[in-house]
């Protein structure tokens, strides 16, 4: 297959990117023919405030440059990682235009809410869930703080909506979780057209022997990821395994003064993934505190790939994907009490986080291998190709 794959890099790396370029570099190794296409948030400065709200909406430069790049070059699919901001939705428009079948990732809920993360103050929203406009989320500000940018991503949401571009310019939505697929069903999204495919690693790493004698979180430093819960449950703990942090964002600062005034707390920085996966492998268990409705918990899978346990929050795709007492356990999100007496258990048993980590890594290869990867990706492109030459 030829596929024209679209991503949109955030300032700040995280998985979206790190998802996008192993399916890539997966669907080359297999003999299929991937150009990849991306904008950077970079740009925006350039842009200006006013014409990058525009571009939001719909972007001229980007309906005319796809179209011209899927017009007469056999192109078998667009498939879109991410359109936020740049691209806009105006790409899945030249697709249609071009005869050329769309697939989409679903990395977070931007089609269904104005930050992207359900989430506001601390805890889980599903207030604007299943509207025709986001206003819940104009009125609380809830992107980046600002009730005239929020209303700039509502206006896309309900644009589009009213376009029907959601429902009939895109054949096959990929979900990276059941538990994604259900709140977009809630969120209006046609239930057939969504298929669920998980992240996976490209190449499988060696299992890690666990013995670094160290706990470990890997990811963004914001609120929704419970770093202030973990924090505080690390200083509530009595001689608790060092933790390390790896990651950035916009709690850094808080990480960098909790390491300054605890022994047991130190701050690695943004990591590689290679580094990442080797961080994984010799610590004792990773902590993944999320408070919001991960749509998967991309660490948790590549932990399980190095056979690392994990203390999750039961919330969201990690709900289900750790299971307590096999592959790791769970406390509830925002939890610290809860968090603290996991961590402390985990601390002090050694032994039994080494039995749990052979289940761990028993889960990867049953469910997050490349294998599993390339195999469910080519079936999804097939189906939609096959409803593009149905309509």
């Amino acid at each position: 297959m030829k596929i024209l794959m679209l991503h949109n890099r955030y300032l700040v790396p995280g998985g979206e990117e790190q998802a996008t370029e192993t399916d890539v570099a997966l669907l080359r190794e297999h003999g299929h023919t991937v150009e990849l296409l991306e904008r950077d948030n970079r740009e925006i400065e350039r842009l200006g405030t006013g014409r990058t709200a525009k571009n939001t909406l719909w972007a001229s430069d980007s309906y005319h440059r796809i179209f011209d790049k899927l017009r007469g070059r056999d192109f078998d699919i667009l498939h879109v990682q991410n359109f936020f901001p740049l691209w806009s939705p105006s790409v899945y428009h030249a697709a249609a235009r071009a005869g050329v079948p769309v697939v989409q990732t679903l990395h977070n809920y931007r089609l269904l809410c104005v930050n992207s993360f359900l989430f506001r103050e601390g805890r889980p929203c599903d207030e604007c869930v299943g509207r025709m406009l986001p206003w819940p989320g104009v009125m609380h500000g809830c992107y980046r703080d600002s009730r005239a940018g929020s209303a700039v991503v509502a206006g896309m949401i309900g644009f589009h909506k009213m376009l029907g571009t959601w429902k009939q310019k895109v054949q096959v939505y990929v979900a990276v979780s059941e538990f994604a697929k259900e709140k977009y069903i809630a969120g209006g999204l046609p239930a057939e057209k969504i298929a669920v495919r998980p992240n996976f690693l490209h190449q499988s790493p060696s299992p890690g022997g666990g013995c670094g004698g160290y706990a470990l979180y890997v990811g963004r430093l914001s609120p929704e990821k419970g770093i202030a819960t973990m924090l505080e449950a690390w200083r509530a703990v009595e001689n608790p395994l060092p933790l390390k942090i790896a990651g950035d964002g916009p709690l850094q600062e808080m990480v960098l003064e909790a390491a300054r005034k605890s022994r047991f707390i130190e701050y690695a920085g943004l990591k590689s993934l290679p580094e990442v996966l080797d961080l994984m492998g010799h610590a004792e268990f990773l902590v993944f505190p999320s408070q919001w409705y991960e749509t998967m918990g991309r660490t948790i899978m590549e932990a399980f790939g190095v056979g690392t346990p994990v203390i999750a929050s039961n919330i969201g795709a990690p709900a289900s994907m750790v299971q307590p007492g096999k592959t790791g356990f769970h406390f509830p999100p925002g939890d610290v009490q809860s968090l603290r007496l996991r961590v402390e258990r985990c601390s002090r048993n050694p032994e039994e986080m080494r039995l749990l980590r052979v289940n761990a890594r028993a889960v990867y290869e049953e469910k997050y291998t490349s294998a599993a990867g390339i195999a469910s990706l080519l079936a999804i492109y097939r189906i939609a190709r096959e409803r593009l030459s149905e309509n």
